[in-house]
């Protein structure tokens, strides 16, 4: 049996305060045991026998115990009524009495939600009885018990007991334990930053995933490596070893400007690209951060150790930071939490930002990110919820105003951001110090967070990142559960990768934000006239620097006495480019796409996006099916499709249907077509139904509404191949004449990822 690799007092968890005889006494309420005990992989069929062998005390006639599991898991729902189906649980005793089963998501406290309690009625447990619970029971036929879908150094199945029969559940030790290990490789990743200088240096990642997203060390090549420039420093050839899980070739550098990609080959198949990387003068270089995850410690998987590690090594991040929720760190936690980021700290290479979430309620404002520039800083709670230690009760802040009252003195960067909670920006803002919304994370998609902020005059930037539960920063996938989309990360155009260029750019919103891939983004506003750029906010900071300038980039505040200016937005992308929106706040003023109407083929893209509502229960379901009618299907490619084992396929010669989740985001497919002229498109689903002949579909979308927030399905039409993966375009902007002008843009890529720019705050003079 393994030992836990997360101390007790990590962990912000409160078990009952008293106990039927002494404390820490392992042999009064009993032992379990698991078998086997071997590393099994994500998402496989198994078998396990957790045995529970009674204490000193027993356990007494309608008393139970509980074997519980952490809310990030995803494994397969445990069920008890058909016996040759999936996740079969039965259990027995070799004492009188029977054992009955029951099995709840949300069956305990957290983070235990997921929780199997087995009853014992008739009869009672002595000292060295046993409960027997067969988890994925293969005697009648079921396959067994589906595993997690992300690996896990130590997947507990934690057990409790109830000796007394009173419903307290005390925890028993040392607890059951497998490790959960990568599968097989099934996809390469190779890995490039956006933004360099010539001569500046940076590294390449390569890893091998499995179907699940998880790095596999079970891959093994020679690889051949080519690129269009020329790369100081780069092999022609590389061993990839058994038994790695990622590596980096560090110190490479380009010497010319021009746009670097990579191709990786092996046997004369292409494995993966690299790049985009934009090489050319300036000010700024691009470096990749995910601030929003967390670890075992509080709600998520592993420890924060692993974390760490996995961002710098695995993810290929430049910036990371560690959002355990407040009212799950202890004060040793935080204290390991100031350590780490001290250790994993290297300018130029890494940088780390010690923090923690408020997760405050979402009536007393809801959830914040807050970033320290320094270790050492106390720690302000939203509550002690599940923290026995009461020494520091007095320095929660009990709802966000408190929050930045606490804060104002601090050297810190707050995000708002949704999650379980979401934050109402309109009970408290802090312009000083919340400097940008978190529009995008494996939660979903969220642009009302910032477009919100723009009728009550915020000026905040655009961050996107994981909000990961599965210890995989940087590299996020959903998995089965609740998550449903790809987890984002965030682009810090800065002159250096340290701290203080970090909570520099952050204060001058220098960045963008992406669901999870890398591309170049370069947006700036031009104007014909002089106008005035501010170093800071002028209606926080009135005596704030500011100076005349033509153009500005990015995340400024910019006043101008012109009614219009001229906006270039620049991309290179790592696939072709659906289409540029280009919106003055909620409006969208222009819609870019590299292809015009004539190059329009017999492909088209049904997509839907959008959620319930705001608060927790935001998933919404897409139950449907598309028939093609007059049509032959010769092809359809997913896009989004994060869950493999959810439904999203073709089911006759010209019909597709589909059960998937959006959660704010968007999925769908592109479907080419035989015939395409002579189809009409019958759409029925859940949420709607229409019937539309695709000859009539041109470059405008048809779109049909399905109520709850921004809920809808949208039908386009495209070429059939894109090939533009770079653009620069130029388009006059008419400005209003009072308020701000939020200018930003939004990028969506062929394969369904997308890109947004923090907004130019534009106000005319």
């Amino acid at each position: 049996m393994k030992n836990k690799p997360i101390s007790d007092n990590l962990v912000g968890v409160v078990w009952p305060e008293n106990q039927p005889g002494c404390d820490n006494d392992p042999f009064l309420y009993g032992q379990a045991e698991i078998q086997p005990n071997n590393p099994v992989e994500a998402r496989s069929f198994q078998t396990f026998q957790v045995v529970y062998t009674a204490g000193k005390y027993g356990l007494d006639d309608t008393g139970s115990i509980r074997v519980v599991f952490r809310f990030a898991n995803d494994a397969g729902k445990l069920q008890m009524s058909e016996a040759f189906a999936p996740n079969y649980v039965s259990a027995s005793t070799n004492a009188a009495g029977r054992i009955d089963l029951s099995y709840h998501d949300v069956g305990h406290q957290r983070p235990w939600f997921k929780c199997l309690t087995a009853r014992l009625n008739g009869g009672y447990l002595k000292e060295g009885d046993t409960i027997t619970i067969i988890f994925g029971d293969t005697s009648q036929g079921s396959p067994g018990m589906q595993m997690q879908s992300f690996c896990d150094s130590d997947f507990e199945f934690r057990v409790l007991a109830d000796v007394c029969a009173v419903g307290h559940y005390l925890p028993l030790s040392p607890q059951p334990a497998v490790a959960i290990v990568p599968g097989i490789p099934v996809i390469w990743k190779a890995v490039l930053p956006s933004l360099r200088r010539p001569g500046e240096r940076f590294q390449l990642g390569i890893k091998a995933e499995d179907a699940w997203g998880n790095p596999s060390d079970k891959a093994e090549k020679t690889i051949i490596i080519e690129s269009n420039l020329p790369v100081d420093g780069l092999p022609g050839k590389i061993c990839y070893p058994m038994g790695e899980k990622a590596i980096t070739i560090e110190n490479l550098s380009v010497q010319e400007s021009g746009t670097l990609r990579i191709a990786l080959t092996s046997n004369g198949k292409c494995l993966a690209t690299a790049g985009p990387l934009v090489i050319e003068d300036g000010s700024f270089s691009g470096y990749w951060g995910d601030l929003h995850g967390q670890s075992a410690e509080s709600l998520g998987t592993g420890t924060a150790r692993e974390y760490f590690d996995f961002a710098r090594n695995k993810a290929f991040l430049d910036i990371t930071a560690h959002q355990a929720n407040d009212f799950q760190v202890t004060i040793p936690f935080w204290e390991q939490l100031n350590r780490l980021t001290v250790e994993f700290q290297e300018d130029g290479r890494f940088v780390t930002l010690p923090g923690y979430e408020w997760s405050g309620n979402t009536c007393l404002g809801g959830d914040r990110n807050v970033f320290f520039k320094h270790e050492g800083r106390q720690i302000h709670r939203s509550s002690h919820a599940l923290l026995k230690d009461r020494s520091d009760l007095h320095t929660d802040a009990l709802d966000a105003r408190q929050l930045f009252d606490s804060l104002k003195n601090e050297d810190c960067i707050v995000f708002a951001h949704v999650g379980g909670r979401y934050a109402d920006i309109r009970f408290a803002h802090d312009p000083v110090i919340e400097t940008a919304m978190e529009i995008h994370s494996a939660w979903g998609t969220f642009e009302w967070l910032l477009t919100d902020g723009f009728e009550l005059g915020h000026r905040s930037g655009v961050v996107c990142n994981s909000d990961g539960h599965k210890g995989r920063p940087g590299a996020s996938y959903p998995g089965t559960s609740k998550f449903g989309a790809y987890g984002g990360l965030t682009c810090f155009l800065t002159n250096e990768l340290t701290r203080d260029s970090v909570f520099e750019c952050l204060r001058r919103r220098h960045h963008y934000g992406t669901t999870g891939c890398r591309m170049h983004l370069d947006v700036r506003v031009r104007f014909l006239m002089e106008a005035r750029l501010f170093e800071r906010d002028p209606n926080v900071f009135p005596d704030t620097v500011s100076r005349k300038i033509h153009e500005v980039m990015m995340g400024d505040i910019v006043k101008t006495s012109s009614d219009s200016c001229n906006l270039t937005v620049g991309i290179a992308a790592h696939a072709p480019i659906e289409r540029v929106e280009i919106r003055n706040g909620s409006e969208v003023v222009d819609t870019i796409r590299p292809y015009h109407e004539n190059e329009l083929g017999s492909r088209f893209r049904i997509i839907w996006r959008g959620a319930e509502y705001r608060g927790r229960g935001r998933e919404t379901y897409w139950i449907g099916k598309a028939r093609f009618k007059g049509s032959v299907i010769k092809r359809i490619k997913r896009i989004n499709h994060w869950n493999p084992e959810r439904i999203l396929r073709q089911c006759d010669y010209d019909t597709v249907e589909w059960n998937t989740l959006t959660t704010g985001n968007f999925g769908g497919f592109d479907i080419w077509l035989d015939r395409a002229d002579r189809s009409v498109l019958e759409l029925q689903c859940n949420h709607g139904s229409l019937r539309q002949p695709l000859r009539e579909i041109g470059l405008d979308d048809i779109k049909l509404e399905a109520g709850g927030l921004n809920r809808q399905i949208r039908i386009s039409r495209l070429p059939e191949q894109s090939t533009a993966c770079e653009l620069e375009q130029t388009l006059s902007i008419p400005l209003k004449p009072v308020g701000d002008n939020p200018l930003w843009v939004c990028v969506t890529t062929d394969d369904g990822f997308q890109a947004w720019s923090s907004p130019v705050f534009v106000f005319r003079s």
